[in-house]
């Protein structure tokens, strides 16, 4: 599986000759110039993790990807959006994605809370290759293989994406949603999940328009 991180919470996922591309938003860079997706995934409505201004040139670039969001921007997004709700399942290209979670966090009591589908992204050797929680920590309760780490959110504390990174005990822990910060504070977040991650873990950066595998 190869992962490409185009910043904050856009990934781009290349497995078993599938290409998905999460949360294209506007603290992403990078992700304008993709063809030949088989599926865009939005986890949620709010416009770091759904560009209004370059999505729809991203979606003309890209005319046969199927589109998928929680059913909240699938009402707002321009465009021929499929609600995902928790307990969905739907095949994009070889591989299987089953929506999870529905809640986005909770930022403060008094404002109110938004659907936010996380997705799990299976192959036949396992059902959750990927977990992408958008901003949510919702725990699967399965073991996930590549998990999507929240790192710095406005509803997020450090020890709360610790222990999250914990439950979860993924194979590899890659950060996301870091755009909020500054480059040169990133170390004090990603120094905390490196040497508290769970035993067996791999907590791993990912270069800005670099793909790798995981």
């Amino acid at each position: 599986m190869r992962l490409t991180h185009f910043g904050h919470s856009c990934i781009l996922l290349e497995h078993n000759d599938t290409t998905i591309l999460f949360d294209p938003g506007n603290f992403s860079h990078g992700f304008e110039g993709i063809t030949g997706l088989d599926a865009v995934l939005v986890t949620h409505q709010h416009p770091d993790h759904a560009d209004p201004a370059r999505l729809p040139a991203l979606l003309e670039a890209n005319p046969g990807a199927a589109l998928f969001s929680d059913p909240q921007s699938a009402s707002m997004l321009d465009g021929d959006w499929s609600a995902v709700r928790p307990g969905d399942t739907f095949a994009v290209g070889n591989l299987t994605v089953r929506g999870t979670g529905g809640r986005h966090a909770v930022i403060h009591p008094e404002l109110p809370v938004i659907d936010n589908t996380a997705y799990l992204v299976g192959d036949d050797e396992n059902p959750a290759r990927l977990l992408h929680p958008g901003d949510s920590l919702y725990i699967p309760h399965e073991k996930v293989d590549v998990l999507a780490l929240p790192s710095a959110a406005p509803w997020l504390k450090i020890w709360e994406s610790v222990d999250y990174l914990r439950a979860i005990n993924p194979r590899v822990a890659v950060p996301i949603h870091q755009g909020i910060i500054t480059d040169q504070a990133n170390g004090i977040f990603y120094g905390r999940y490196s040497e508290m991650a769970p035993e067996g873990t791999e907590f791993r950066v990912l270069k800005h328009e670099d793909d790798q595998e995981v």
